[in-house]
């Protein structure tokens, strides 16, 4: 019973949530689909922070993805100790640059005042969900070896079975806690997602592509 409701319920509830709450905050606030950079404020910090938590975070999103979407592809990527030793380094490489930037952007907002101020409550919530997540996820990496092979036989058969609502939380029931956590702590991230700054994500400035160049005249007078 407990395993159907933290891996079966929860995460159609999170992704309900997320995709009703998403959608009518579009649809209500618009304009709040930001960021809100505070970049103006401080910029030394933000731009290490910044830079090395989404050069690390990203990429290891899209192998997570892949792994989801191609897993047979990432068996066969990862069929030969070589490989499988390289996947292995880099997602350790990856988390660290993340967890990293991550305790920067953290350090920020508690050592900067003019930051404090402008941090809501759920600004706070998503930045000890996001360590926790890293931090959960290089655990695994350095507790629980060769994740690059048993995810595409447990994590993603879960998935796929709530993707297709054939929901099998067998897949995953039998893992350590560990992992089970980071699972966990994902599928509040989710739950969480219409409610923070983390809409962002999906705003891409495509119209930048075909938009016209800005022009710049500068009307100001140079002093001799």
């Amino acid at each position: 019973m407990l395993d159907n409701l933290l891996f079966v319920v929860f995460p159609y509830v999170a992704v309900a949530v997320a995709v009703g709450g998403t959608i009518y905050r579009f649809l209500t606030n618009q304009f709040s689909f930001t960021s809100l950079s505070s970049q103006f404020l401080e910029s030394d910090i933000q731009f290490w922070g910044s830079t090395l938590w989404h050069y690390g975070i990203i990429p290891t999103l899209v192998i997570h993805m892949m792994g989801f979407v191609f897993p047979k592809v990432m068996e066969a990527l990862h069929g030969t100790p070589e490989t499988l030793y390289l996947a292995e380094l880099a997602g350790k490489i990856l988390g660290i640059m993340a967890l990293v930037g991550a305790a920067l952007l953290f350090y920020r907002r508690v050592s900067q005042s003019k930051i404090r101020v402008v941090t809501t409550p759920a600004d706070w919530v998503v930045m000890v969900l996001l360590i926790n997540q890293v931090v959960l996820g290089l655990w695994i990496a350095f507790g629980y070896r060769w994740g690059a092979t048993w995810f595409v036989h447990t994590v993603t058969p879960w998935v796929v079975s709530l993707a297709t609502f054939q929901p099998a939380p067998q897949f995953v029931s039998a893992l350590p806690l560990v992992p089970k956590l980071h699972f966990l702590n994902a599928t509040l991230l989710i739950l969480v997602f219409p409610f923070t700054r983390l809409v962002h994500m999906i705003t891409l400035p495509v119209e930048y592509l075909w938009r016209s160049f800005q022009r710049v005249i500068w009307t100001r007078r140079k002093v001799v």
